[in-house]
């Protein structure tokens, strides 16, 4: 028994010792991987309204990486807007907030894909009747945030359903301001991401009700500069270690994205 236990100390310690020597020379001088966010994401990442405190599935995932990794994750407040320049500058190591993978971004950052999502319509729920199927979005106001591919999706769909009725899109500033207008009525439908639809569906209950399916496929990654292949095969590996020990399934099942579930971590799988 003594034996298998010192096997399996020295198999654990050879493990992180070979994890450490991928890490960029850099990194693990410092001991911590500096990570971009953008807390307005809900439930991906957010401030705690209750502590302030960073919280969501990316925040823990981000945590439970670096503990795979030995080494401490800052996280970095930014803007999307910044999100490619810092990666591309090396003002951070990586970003981790919800940030979809998309072949056009290849040039800049290398993505390790770990949730599947697609964007979905929904409506006021007092409204739901009205939109039994998704013919019904035909002639409709659609917003969603104009910083996303959301607006070039909802066209393309209008495009091949509606014909000579197309669903009229409206740029909002975020998902935030997309259902602060669905709820003023000002549009009929909004669109987001389906990872964060079961969480804000549950937060103001009786309010919202989803429209179909989701309207293409996405992946959500984490963007890493694109010469630091050392660092993009850790964290490759880190996603795969939290996939088989259960920590993703639960993180998953706790933040309500179960559905999005990805059996592997994948690279550049964005179209």
């Amino acid at each position: 028994m003594k034996r298998v236990l010192v096997a399996t100390a020295l198999f654990g310690a050879l493990s992180a010792s070979v994890m450490a020597v991928e890490l960029p020379t850099e990194i693990a001088k410092r001991g911590s991987i500096k990570v971009a966010v953008v807390p307005n994401y809900p439930p991906m990442e957010f401030r705690d309204p209750a502590t302030n405190a960073l919280a969501g599935f990316d925040i823990e995932l981000g945590e439970a990486i670096g503990r795979k990794l030995g080494v401490k994750i800052e996280w970095q407040e930014t803007s999307f807007a910044e999100f490619m320049p810092s990666i591309q500058t090396g003002r951070v190591d990586a970003v981790l907030s919800g940030f979809t993978d998309y072949a056009s971004r290849h040039d800049i950052a290398t993505f390790v894909d770990y949730l599947r999502s697609g964007p979905r319509f929904f409506v006021q729920q007092s409204r739901g009747a009205e939109f039994k199927d998704m013919a019904a979005l035909c002639g409709k106001k659609a917003g969603a945030s104009r910083r996303t591919k959301f607006p070039d999706q909802i066209a393309a769909w209008s495009g091949k359903h509606c014909g000579s009725n197309p669903v009229v899109f409206v740029g909002t500033d975020g998902s935030a301001d997309a259902r602060t207008q669905l709820k003023q009525g000002r549009i009929d439908a909004a669109l987001q991401g389906d990872e964060t639809l079961p969480y804000i569906m549950d937060q103001e209950p009786g309010t919202y009700a989803p429209v179909g399916e989701v309207i293409a496929q996405q992946f959500t990654g984490i963007a890493l500069p694109v010469k630091e292949k050392g660092l993009q095969q850790v964290m490759l590996e880190a996603v795969d270690a939290l996939i088989a020990d259960g920590t993703y399934k639960s993180l998953l099942a706790k933040w309500k994205l179960s559905d999005n579930a990805m059996e592997k971590a994948t690279v550049n799988a964005g179209q």
